[in-house]
């Protein structure tokens, strides 16, 4: 059995405000995106935007009890119960599943900062870093982080108190959590899940991290189609700080109860590749089919700016949807990683419901693995 998956409800953070239609607006815009090229110079990233906090977590000691990136989460999720009209709704919510796509709290920056500089001189660096790891972190302040603290304080703020699953793994961590939630619903399995995902780029830890990696973008913001260039330090992603959460229900659990359907998350495919060339060019083609798509109006994609792989993925999507409009959502939020995935569904769902497109696909590369195609279409 396989039942429609309708798209009833929407929450979305990032630099380019909150809700559904700052977010149009801003993905129908050319300006470039809010930045912050002081903060950690000579990184720039995608801040998140003032936001009321009580709006959508009362207690200020919940708010207190909470980094960023689960503030985020947590405001976004509530965002999209009220989209979807069941943030009253105490029954359905204690019956409403959850999905968690996160990565892992903040660090200790002291004592990170302390050991990459201690490695430098470190006669032995292997050694040197496992016994400052096994001295100098503390036990709780992971336990402090854990992703599926996300989903334990939605449930905790809104009371959604359903199963809940978390899922780590960068960009891929997202298309996964979609790709589970779709599937549920539409086997038959649950008539109704919250799904998506949270990020703050504001950190000095994870910009190392990538820095470490080669990932980073080091200019002042481009479009990501127009990074790569040799040696001009544009090559990379500029993360940003976002948050996006789905309410997804089957066609009878929405229509039982009055909701407005936006649209319909069709299918959801992935695919993981080694980055060889032409790797993402075949994944691609692979997938697109898979997803049940022919010919989108339009095609959002989490292309990171990384090279050579973005330039790889734009000929690609020009070739197999050479009549659609092709946004990288990195021009209009930053990159957000495990959020990638949820945040272009929830922008697609919002084109399809505004009549602005009839189908939409989302790509979901990512920087190392994570390949994923989603088809969003008219409900």
């Amino acid at each position: 059995m396989t039942r429609p998956v309708l798209v009833t409800g929407l929450g979305l953070v990032s630099c380019a405000g909150e809700g559904i239609a700052a977010h149009l607006a801003a993905l129908d815009s050319d300006a470039a995106p809010r930045t912050d090229t002081e903060t950690f110079a000579p990184y720039c990233v995608h801040p998140a935007p003032p936001i009321a906090w009580d709006g959508q977590i009362p207690k200020r000691s919940d708010q207190r009890q909470m980094e960023a990136w689960q503030r985020l989460g947590v405001y976004a999720a509530g965002l999209a119960l009220d989209s979807a009209g069941v943030k009253d709704d105490a029954a359905l919510k204690q019956a409403l599943h959850l999905v968690v796509a996160a990565g892992g709290g903040e660090r200790d920056y002291a004592v990170d900062g302390a050991i990459l500089t201690g490695l430098r001189d470190a006669a032995d660096p292997g050694a040197y870093l496992n016994e400052r790891l096994q001295n100098d972190l503390r036990p709780t302040l992971f336990l402090a982080q854990l992703s599926n603290l996300l989903a334990g304080n939605i449930a905790i703020v809104h009371g959604v108190t359903g199963a809940s699953r978390t899922f780590m793994g960068e960009e891929s961590s997202g298309v996964d959590a979609l790709r589970i939630a779709q599937a549920r619903v539409a086997s038959g399995q649950i008539d109704a899940i919250l799904v998506g995902g949270s990020y703050s780029a504001e950190r000095p830890d994870v910009l190392v991290i990538h820095e470490m990696g080669g990932y980073l973008a080091r200019s002042p913001y481009r479009p990501v189609f127009e990074r790569g260039g040799a040696g001009d330090g544009d090559t990379g992603f500029i993360l940003g700080s976002c948050a996006a959460f789905l309410m997804l229900e089957s066609e009878d659990h929405a229509a039982a109860r009055g909701a407005r359907a936006l649209a319909r998350l069709d299918r959801v495919a992935s695919d993981r590749t080694r980055r060889t060339p032409g790797s993402v060019a075949g994944s691609l083609e692979t997938l697109w089919p898979q997803a049940g798509l022919s010919a989108p109006d339009r095609v959002l994609s989490g292309a990171t700016g990384v090279a050579p792989i973005t330039a790889e993925e734009h000929a690609t999507l020009k070739r197999l949807a050479p009549a659609a409009r092709i946004r990288a959502l990195g021009d209009v939020i930053g990159h957000g990683l495990e959020v990638v995935a949820p945040f272009g569904a929830a922008l697609a769902a919002g084109l399809v419901a505004a009549g602005s497109a009839r189908e939409v696909a989302v790509t979901t590369i990512g920087h190392r693995r994570g390949e994923g195609v989603l088809r969003l279409v008219q409900a």
